[in-house]
């Protein structure tokens, strides 16, 4: 692997390249830019087009909160208010409704721009989710969304005995039916459609990879077979496979060892964008989409790309 590193006044950043496809996506000059610090552990990150500002989470201190340029940092939802529910994945689907994973309800909610709330997913056949994780809309309104233990782990969420023997991935159909499409995983966590969205990639923490299905006419999944492997050994300490998107030409970012992993849509690893804290989510923003911005433990980042994020339906 070839690196190349930079000073900016805040740290460094690596772009470690195994492909000179990299440099086609992410400019081997880069900078970081550490956009806000002071936290515990930042997650969910999210851009609103219309407030031109990033929504993210601050799970251990139970916080969701807001940062433009024009406004700096701060906090929209925690424990002395209106509670965030250590709330962790987010997204939007075409109406700026905001869709939240919140650990310690083990809930599925959605927010309307007005601020009305409603509960999406709660129980799988009379017993009480997991933790729903992350979640992806998708154009005709379905939403899927992960559901492993993290939630009912302390620090992270509310500690508590589980009620499902599973850890799956779940999908709410435009008409509001809940169903599993996949029950076989350890601890499913970050997923992205394809730019077409005829797939679906959902990466596995414990087993280090990512798992790509074909997405079916009647929105059930199949066809499962391993994108990725190998993207460190698992353990949370060492750096793991958590947040994922999916950028306009079809490559997937995952988070691992070192910072985001980058690959293209035939599976070949390109190289990392190093970051100098742990990874843990990213996601797309700014005025043409170009924009990445990094959840990573105690701050959140931000970078330069030469590519745009995959058009979802609230980024069109």
């Amino acid at each position: 692997m070839a690196a190349r590193r930079k000073q900016n006044g805040i740290g460094y950043m690596a772009i470690i390249a195994k492909s000179d496809k990299m440099f086609e996506l992410v400019d081997e000059d880069a900078l970081v830019e550490r956009i806000a610090t002071g936290f515990a552990f930042t997650e969910g990150p999210i851009w609103n087009p219309v407030e031109n500002c990033l929504y993210f989470s601050d799970i251990p201190n139970d916080m969701r909160r807001r940062w433009s340029a024009a406004d700096g940092d701060g906090i929209v939802r925690d424990a002395t208010g209106t509670p965030a529910y250590k709330c962790n994945g987010m997204t939007y689907d075409s109406g700026l409704n905001l869709y939240i994973c919140d650990h310690s309800t083990s809930y599925l909610v959605r927010e309307t721009p007005d601020g009305g709330r409603e509960v999406l997913a709660s129980h799988w056949q009379g017993k009480e989710l997991n933790s729903p994780n992350d979640v992806v809309v998708k154009s005709d309104g379905a939403v899927y969304f992960s559901d492993p233990t993290y939630g009912r782990w302390p620090v992270f969420g509310e500690e508590r005995e589980t009620e499902l023997d599973f850890q799956g991935v779940f999908r709410i159909s435009p008409s509001g039916e809940l169903s599993c499409v996949a029950d076989d995983y350890e601890q499913p966590n970050g997923l992205c459609f394809s730019p077409d969205e005829s797939l679906l990639y959902i990466n596995d923490t414990p087993r280090a990879h990512i798992r790509v299905y074909n997405v079916n006419a009647d929105g059930s999944i199949s066809n499962g077979r391993i994108f990725a492997e190998n993207i460190g050994d698992g353990e949370l300490a060492n750096g793991v496979v958590d947040g994922m998107k999916c950028d306009a030409l079809g490559n997937i970012y995952v988070t691992g060892p070192q910072g985001f992993w980058l690959f293209d849509p035939g599976g070949e690893h390109l190289g990392i964008i190093e970051m100098p804290e742990t990874s843990a989510n990213l996601n797309w923003g700014g005025a043409d989409w170009n924009d990445l911005y990094f959840t990573c433990s105690t701050s959140v980042y931000h970078v330069r790309m030469k590519v745009s994020g995959n058009r979802l339906s609230y980024m069109t």
